[in-house]
């Protein structure tokens, strides 16, 4: 069985000058974290300023989420960097991000890297080794959220914490790790189901995948993503959290979640 509680978050802060991109502050009635676009991928200072204000108002965890500096495809192309690149890139979008958390008397608790940056961490040794150097090198307290795979396997080894997170609205292979956005399946549009597919990763730790199988997802569900920029969002949002209260499942920040976690580690 998986954990009774689950931290909620969405991708937030993501528009950028004249241009809107989700409903943040619908989004803030729904999670208890943020991962907040740095201005790389998304975002700008004066949306990560009002973002991160917006969020210490209401007493959602910050996160960070730095990405490829990719504004034109949202962070989701591979940009061909160095590793010393990629970790002076995160380590300037930390401290971007961190300036705003600071003058508006916050702490950044976690950092979520974003889109292709984050999905090749998994498996690419030079990305993970590049993030979690940054992470480890500006503030070892930030958690790590990430799925299983080298990005994990390298905050550990830099003694980082990892929160486990679940994609709520994306697709699933067999091998338990999302599918590709163009895969068939890939993006799920149905809220109910959205809401269905959560409840059961945190309390069985497994999932449906595309092609119809109940498969493990081999960890713990600590965080649920909402992605901003579905066009359902907040109909997933609300869906998601009517389905966890129905299952009994607690909705509190991260560091609980792992707070408790740990506790019950111990007892074991």
């Amino acid at each position: 069985m998986g954990t009774t509680s689950v931290a909620v978050v969405a991708d937030l802060g993501e528009s950028f000058g004249n241009y809107t991109i989700g409903d943040d502050d619908a989004l803030l009635g729904l999670v208890t974290a943020s991962n907040i676009a740095c201005g790389f991928h998304a975002g700008d200072p004066r949306v990560m300023d009002r973002t991160v204000a917006d969020c210490i108002s209401r007493g959602i965890e910050l996160g960070a989420h730095p990405g490829y500096p990719d504004l034109v495809g949202f962070g989701r192309r591979l940009i061909e960097a160095t590793e010393e690149e990629i970790r002076t890139d995160v380590l300037y979008q930390l401290g971007a991000l961190d300036a705003f958390a600071r003058v508006h008397g916050g702490t950044i608790t976690h950092v979520a890297p974003h889109g292709r940056m984050g999905s090749i961490a998994q498996t690419d040794a030079k990305h993970a080794r590049a993030i979690t150097d940054a992470v480890a090198a500006y503030n070892p307290d930030y958690v790590v959220i990430c799925q299983r795979g080298l990005l994990a396997e390298e905050a550990r080894k830099r003694d980082l914490e990892v929160g486990y997170v679940f994609l709520a609205d994306r697709g699933y292979g067999d091998d338990g790790m999302p599918v590709a956005r163009s895969h068939p399946g890939g993006l799920i549009h149905d809220p109910a189901l959205i809401g269905e597919r959560s409840a059961q990763v945190v309390r069985d730790r497994t999932v449906r995948s595309v092609d119809g199988n109940v498969v493990p997802l081999g960890h713990d569900a600590d965080v649920l993503l909402l992605h901003g920029d579905h066009p359902t969002v907040l109909e997933n949002g609300t869906a998601l959290r009517a389905a966890l209260d129905a299952a009994g499942i607690r909705v509190t920040g991260l560091r609980d979640v792992l707070t408790e976690k740990a506790k019950a580690a111990l007892a074991r």
